[in-house]
């Protein structure tokens, strides 16, 4: 059975802008029906067996569901390395790429490094293949994010160890310190969910995502809460943030005692990072 791309962008043109379409068509053809990049920019038809074609229309059937084509393949690409991902955890996103770009041109090579919210693991796994000499611990409170953590810790060789614990209800040891916690936590609020995609809302983890509206600090004031114990002094933390909360989260980091606070803006000009020191 002979397709071609313009058939897969037809399919996919009454759920998908023509860009978004076109995009989507090309992961297809390239990247799960082995297609080269020379046959699929040449307009080439790809010849499926029966079995294939009935794979593809199962892929293109879960596109027009608005499943995020990461979830269908898989795989996510984070800082050059692919990440196993499933619905259990959020896909990772260039934003995140940049607080871990940020963090190794600062973080000593040796240090303890905390991840508070590892979903995927992206963040701390990315961390302990750069930084060999770090010992990285990472937290979620989902046990399938965990799993899925760990299945990346595993296929990427790091040496990350993972803790399922609640940062809302933890009480730290007394010995429990490191030089760096970092986290990217739940920071959507409530109201902004009806200016996202159909992609992130019906399949990305809620409890990944969003913050009540009356608080959306929450999980940034209990990790700085945290880290005023669990923080060596001159430690620091490292959040990815809501763009619009850059200047109140690193208002409330000044009042819980926190040093030399600094908002980086991401790649699109929106204040995404904030770092600061015990």
């Amino acid at each position: 059975m002979n397709v071609s791309a313009s058939h897969i962008r037809r399919a996919l043109q009454e759920s998908y802008s023509a860009q978004e379409a076109a995009n989507l068509s090309r992961i297809v053809c390239c990247e799960m029906l082995g297609q080269s990049a020379i046959d699929y920019y040449l307009g080439k038809d790809i010849i499926l067996s029966p079995k294939e074609r009935q794979d593809l229309d199962s892929i293109l059937a879960r596109l027009r569901n608005f499943e995020p084509i990461q979830y269908i393949q898989g795989i996510a690409r984070f800082l050059e390395r692919s990440f196993h991902v499933a619905p259990g955890v959020l896909i990772p996103r260039p934003e995140t790429e940049e607080l871990v770009e940020a963090m190794l041109r600062e973080v000593p090579s040796d240090a303890r490094i905390l991840d508070i919210g590892t979903g995927s693991g992206c963040i701390a796994v990315s961390l302990s293949k750069a930084l060999p000499d770090a010992r990285v611990t990472a937290w979620d409170i989902s046990s399938d994010a965990l799993s899925i953590a760990r299945r990346n810790n595993d296929e990427l060789q790091a040496s990350v160890g993972f803790v399922q614990r609640d940062v809302l209800t933890y009480v730290p040891d007394t010995g429990e310190c490191y030089e760096v916690i970092v986290s990217n936590p739940p920071y959507v609020t409530e109201s902004e969910k009806e200016a996202m995609e159909r992609n992130v809302l019906d399949w990305e983890p809620f409890s990944a995502l969003f913050v009540p509206d009356n608080d959306p600090l929450l999980f940034y004031r209990r990790i700085a809460e945290l880290g005023r114990t669990m923080l060596v002094p001159g430690g620091r933390l490292y959040f990815e943030i809501n763009r619009a909360y850059g200047e109140a989260t690193a208002t409330m980091l000044c009042g819980q005692g926190y040093a030399n606070p600094r908002i980086l803006k991401d790649i699109s000009g929106n204040d995404r990072i904030v770092i600061a020191e015990r």
